[in-house]
C-alpha cells in the first residue's frame, strides 16, 4: 500500500451514504473516518497522480457532476424507454427539478470533490514536501475541486491539515470561499509551466488552465457572494477587466479559435483544447445517446440520454431535418450551421486515418453522425437501419407515450434527438480524451466580460459565428450571448453555470415542474444529510 493511503478524519461518511431516510442515520466512530493523525504523505508524485486519475473519472462520467451540470438544464433529458432507464425516477427528478435530499447524484459529487480537495491538501502539507512542480498542480486541483462544491452547493468545508483529525472541517461560504480559491490559482499560475498549445502535456494543468479557471470564478464572483442569501448581486468591473486579461493571456500562449469544429473532440492535436483528462474514456459521451443499433462497437448504443427539441432549436436550419449529403466528409444540406452537426446516409471509406478500423471497407462506427442526430439513421453500407422491433429508426423531436401523449415515461426506442460531439469512428468510442476546457469558452467568457462593463461583443460573437458557418448577428444581446455560449459548449458541463449566471435556470422548459419554476432554491443542491451530521459547521441550504 502506498504511503499516501491513510487512515485519516474524511469529509465522506461511507457508512451512511446508503441509508434510506435520516431518521436511520446513525454515526458510529470507526477508523474509517477517525486516525491517529497525519504525518504527510509519502510519495507526493504518486499520491498527484492518484488524484487525476480520480478527478478524470469523475469527469468522464455521465452521472453526478455531469448529471448535475447538465442532466437538470434544458440540454439534456433522460425518458423512461420501456423498463429501460426509469432508476427509480433517478434522472427524470433531476431534469424536472424535483430532486430531494438523498439522491445519489447529488451525494455522490459532494464526497468525491471534497475527498479530493483534501488530498490535494494533503500533498500541499509542508510535512509532505511535495516538489514545487507537484505542488502547483495540486493547488490547481484543490482550486478545481473546491471551485465545482462551491457552485454546486454553496458550501465548501475545509479541513487544515495541521489540525488535529478530531477537528471538524470549517466551512468556508460566499467570499471567504472564493479568496481562499483564487489565492490557489494565484500560486497555481506562479507555479504551473506555461504549456503551449497543441502540447502533449494538456492532460495535466498549465498556466492557462489555471487562468481559465480564475476567469470562470471572477466571472460568477457576484452569484456565488450571494447565493446563500438569494441574491444576485452586480459583476464588478474590476473583475470583468481581470477576466479580458486573463483570456489575453491564455491567447498568449497559443491558444486561438480552430475551424473544423467536430476535429475540437478527437484526440489529434488542435488550438482550442486548454485541458483534458485521459483516465476515463469517451464512451459515456457516445454511448450514451445512440441507440442499440447505431453501432455495433462497444456492444451498441445505451439509448437514453436525448436534447429537447427547443435547444435543438437554438441553432440555424431545417427543424426536422439534419443531414449530410453522404457521409460524414460530405457538405450539409439542410441549412444547417457547422455546430448542429448532421447525420450520413453511409459511413466513410476506410483510408487507414490514425485512429480508424477498416469494417468491409468502410471506417468503423462512421455511419453515425455529429452534433444532433434526427429522423432515419443509417448503417455503414447505407442500409436503413431499424429498431429492435423492426420499425424504421427515426429520431423524433417528441418525447411521448404510447397514447402519443407527451411524457418521460413509457416512451418508445426512438423519441428525442441524440447528442454526438465525439464520434465513434475515432478509437471505437474509447479514446482516453474527455476534454475539459478549450480555448472557445474562455473567448466567450471574454466577450461577455466586455458586455458586462458596458462594451459590444458584437464583432467578438460574430467572428466565433461565421467561423461556424452560422449567420452573423445584427446586435448582441445577454440572451443572444447565452444563446451562443449554449451553442457552442453544449454538453461541455457549463450550462447549468451560465443559466444561473444569466437569471435563466429556473425558467419553464418542457417537462420542468411548473411548481418548481423560479424556485431559487433550486439554484443549490441540499448539503447530503450524512454531512450534516458528521459536521455541525454545515447549515442546510436554503429551501430544504
Amino acid at each position: 500500500m502506498k504511503g499516501y493511503h491513510i487512515k485519516y478524519l474524511t469529509f465522506t461518511l461511507l457508512a451512511v451514504i446508503g441509508l434510506s431516510s435520516c431518521t436511520d442515520l446513525e454515526i458510529e466512530e470507526t477508523d474509517s473516518f477517525i486516525s491517529e493523525g497525519f504525518q504527510g504523505l509519502e510519495d507526493p508524485s504518486s499520491a498527484l497522480d492518484q488524484l487525476y486519475n480520480q478527478v478524470g473519472g469523475q469527469l468522464g462520467d455521465q452521472a453526478n457532476t455531469y448529471a448535475l451540470n447538465v442532466v437538470t438544464t434544458d440540454e439534456q433529458l433522460i425518458p423512461t424507454r420501456g423498463a429501460d432507464w426509469g432508476d427509480n425516477g433517478r434522472w427524470r427528478k433531476l431534469h424536472q427539478h424535483e430532486w430531494g435530499l438523498e439522491e445519489t447524484d447529488i451525494i455522490t459529487p459532494f464526497d468525491q470533490w471534497n475527498a479530493n480537495q483534501l488530498l490535494a491538501s494533503q500533498i500541499l502539507d509542508e510535512r509532505t514536501a511535495a516538489p514545487a512542480d507537484v505542488a502547483a498542480q495540486a493547488q490547481f486541483l484543490r482550486a478545481w475541486s473546491m471551485f465545482l462544491i462551491l457552485d454546486l452547493y454553496g458550501q465548501v468545508p475545509f479541513r487544515d491539515t495541521q489540525l488535529p483529525s478530531s477537528e471538524v472541517p470549517t466551512v468556508l461560504t460566499g467570499a471567504e470561499a472564493v479568496n481562499f480559491i483564487l489565492s490557489d490559482l494565484d500560486a497555481a499560475i506562479a507555479g504551473l509551466p506555461a504549456t503551449p498549445a497543441q502540447s502533449d502535456d494538456l492532460d495535466r494543468a498549465s498556466k492557462a488552465a489555471a487562468r481559465l479557471l480564475k476567469a470562470k470564478v471572477l466571472l460568477n464572483r457576484h452569484i456565488y457572494e450571494n447565493q446563500l442569501t438569494g441574491g444576485g448581486g452586480t459583476p464588478a468591473a474590476a473583475d470583468m477587466q481581470e477576466v479580458i486579461n486573463l483570456v489575453d493571456a491564455i491567447e498568449a500562449d497559443g491558444f486561438a479559435l480552430q475551424a473544423g469544429y467536430f476535429e475540437i473532440f478527437e484526440s489529434s492535436a488542435d488550438t482550442e483544447t486548454i485541458w483534458y483528462v485521459t483516465s476515463g474514456n469517451t464512451g459515456n459521451r457516445i454511448f450514451n445517446g445512440l441507440h442499440y443499433n447505431s453501432t455495433g462497437l462497444g456492444g451498441g448504443g445505451w439509448n437514453g440520454f436525448s436534447t429537447l427539441a427547443e435547444f435543438y432549436d437554438l441553432f440555424e436550419g431545417d427543424p426536422n431535418q439534419n443531414r449530410y449529403e453522404s457521409d460524414l466528409e460530405s457538405a450539409q444540406i439542410d441549412g444547417q450551421e457547422e455546430r448542429r452537426g448532421g447525420v450520413p446516409n453511409i459511413g466513410v471509406p476506410f483510408t487507414g486515418a490514425p485512429g480508424t478500423s477498416d469494417n468491409n471497407g468502410r471506417e468503423d462506427g462512421s455511419n453515425v453522425g455529429n452534433g444532433f442526430l434526427i429522423g432515419q439513421q443509417y448503417a455503414l453500407n447505407g442500409d436503413a437501419l431499424e429498431d429492435r422491433q423492426g420499425s424504421p429508426l427515426v429520431f423524433s423531436r417528441e418525447f411521448v407515450d404510447g397514447n402519443g401523449s407527451p411524457s418521460l415515461i413509457n416512451n418508445d426506442e426512438k423519441t428525442g434527438i441524440r447528442v454526438m460531439k465525439y464520434n465513434p469512428r475515432f478509437g471505437g468510442g474509447f479514446e482516453p480524451h474527455v476534454l475539459v476546457m478549450r480555448f472557445a469558452d474562455a473567448y466567450l467568457m471574454k466577450a461577455e466580460a466586455m458586455m458586462r462593463s458596458g462594451g459590444d461583443p458584437t464583432a467578438m460573437v460574430n467572428d466565433l459565428r461565421v467561423l461556424r458557418g452560422a449567420t452573423p448577428l445584427g446586435s448582441v444581446t445577454e440572451s443572444d450571448l447565452l444563446d451562443e455560449r449554449g451553442r457552442e459548449l453544449y454538453v461541455e458541463g457549463w450550462r447549468r453555470n451560465d443559466m444561473i449566471r444569466f437569471g435563466q435556470y429556473g425558467r419553464q422548459w418542457e417537462f420542468k415542474s411548473s411548481d418548481e419554476a423560479n424556485n431559487p432554491a433550486r439554484r443549490l443542491f441540499p448539503i447530503p444529510l450524512p454531512q450534516l451530521l458528521a459536521n455541525p459547521n454545515l447549515q442546510q441550504n436554503p429551501g430544504y
